[in-house]
């Protein structure tokens, strides 16, 4: 080989290398957001890179489409070893990343062609020659670079179309997702059939073929994305639908609640209203002398009066409610529960609002509370300041699962008819009166806490 074929081949070899290393940090930042961990995008990105480049540095015949599926399938078996959950979401990132490598490609070097065969055939390059080698390194660094470019620029608007992340995806979400992708790498494939059968024949481009196929390839781009868009649209007003009819079930929870404390209010009026007789019945058996007869009357009588009127007192008769029956749920789970929540009256603060906030903290925490080995749940509030403070904790073992856009705790809840989004309704209210929740995770407790501006 002579020396000067030795330098075109060397850049021609960077070139490539630094194009397959471009890809793969875009695989790399596409992947990044849906995975739990960063090294399982590193190894996609890195997968993609080293299945590519012995493909390229050892000839081995593949046509250059193959080589690349190649290159995006080791990717998604890189994903799948390194996370071992929502494969069908994997697929999808696997082909989508595949085919805009390709409608980008393609574009990119359509410009390319066109680039250089002009420069090329200028009066000035004819008759320096000895630029030619210039011409192609610096046309060539273009290239790589508006790859680069592009690629992360659709990586971006994928990105910034797809916003749940972390939601399972179905088969036939997988289907109506990847449809506009595998439809244009099809069209591609035609395409640059033709055109590699054209200038083949007639040694020569059409500018008008390929600015028909740059708009495309531009179409299909924006297709992919469109469809992303409303299907993320169409995901979010299921679950604003979903979260509606979960207030609504809460709110006719609420009321239930209610006619509970109006039947309970009515037996204490009824004892209340008898009382004058008990009294005047335990006078009686004082003054005959009947001691026990009185004592264990008067035990009667104070067991029925606790019974109607409960060991919880929080101030509010929802609230009362809520906490006796969150008691009795957890005591027949042998759960400890304990109780230091207080209504805060005089604050503006309405008492549905705390009612939604516990009727989700205590549900989750007598779900999750029986684990260890001295299972317990704390609910308690107080005030600091001008702020409102409820604190629900219960025992914890295990690990969660961090939701990335919402900063709350993913649960295997939210694949089961909803139940998932109860921490969302709790910061829904949080936020109403201009606070939020924070979750602490130590020692084998989980503490959810609560803070409500009071006016």
């Amino acid at each position: 080989m002579e020396p000067d074929e030795i330098y075109w081949k060397a850049v021609s070899d960077l070139l490539v290398i630094l194009g397959l290393v471009l890809m793969g940090y875009c695989f790399y930042r596409m992947v990044k957001p849906f995975v739990e961990k960063k090294r399982t995008a590193l190894w996609t990105g890195g997968a993609y890179a080293a299945a590519m480049l012995p493909i390229y540095l050892i000839p081995m015949g593949l046509d250059y489409f193959v080589a690349c599926g190649i290159g995006a399938f080791a990717g998604f078996l890189a994903m799948c070893w390194k996370e071992r959950k929502n494969y069908r979401q994997k697929v999808f990132l696997a082909v989508t990343f595949f085919a805009l490598r390709w409608f980008v490609f393609a574009a990119v070097s359509m410009i390319y062609d066109h680039l250089y065969s002009f420069i090329g055939a200028t009066a000035y390059m004819r008759s320096h020659p000895e630029k030619d080698f210039v011409l192609y390194v610096s046309i060539g660094m273009c290239h790589t670079m508006l790859v680069g470019l592009l690629m992360g620029a659709g990586v971006w608007c994928l990105l910034k179309a797809y916003t749940d992340k972390r939601a399972d995806m179905t088969k036939k979400e997988l289907a109506m997702l990847s449809v506009s992708s595998l439809t244009g790498v099809c069209g591609y494939a035609i395409l640059r059939y033709y055109r590699d059968f054209y200038i083949i024949e007639t040694r020569k481009m059409q500018n008008h073929y390929d600015a028909l196929a740059l708009l495309y390839y531009g179409v299909s781009v924006a297709a992919m994305m469109i469809v992303i868009t409303l299907y993320q649209r169409i995901k979010a007003g299921q679950q604003e639908k979903l979260q509606n009819e979960m207030l609504a079930a809460q709110v006719e929870s609420i009321r239930q609640h209610i006619r509970q404390v109006e039947e309970l209010y009515q037996d204490i009026r009824s004892l209340k209203h008898d009382m004058a007789n008990h009294i005047l019945t335990l006078e009686r058996l004082y003054e005959g002398d009947q001691k026990e007869e009185a004592r264990n009357y008067s035990a009667d009588l104070k067991f029925n009066l606790s019974r109607l009127t409960g060991e919880i007192k929080s101030g509010n008769p929802v609230t009362d409610v809520i906490l006796r029956e969150a008691q009795k749920n957890a005591e027949q789970r042998k759960i400890r529960f304990c109780s230091e929540f207080y209504y805060p009256e005089d604050t503006g603060i309405n008492a549905f609002d705390i009612s939604v906030i516990l009727n989700n903290a205590l549900q989750n925490a007598i779900e999750h509370g029986g684990q260890g080995r001295s299972p317990y749940i704390l609910v308690r509030s107080y005030r600091r300041n001008h702020a409102y403070m409820i604190e629900v904790c219960n025992s914890f073992i295990g690990e969660l699962q961090w939701d990335r856009e919402s900063g709350l705790p993913c649960t295997s809840k939210e694949s089961k008819e909803g139940h998932g989004y109860g921490l969302s309704n709790i910061r829904k209210v949080a936020r109403k009166y201009f606070g939020d929740v924070a979750i602490d995770l130590k020692d084998e407790s989980f503490c959810l806490s609560i803070m409500l501006m009071m006016e």
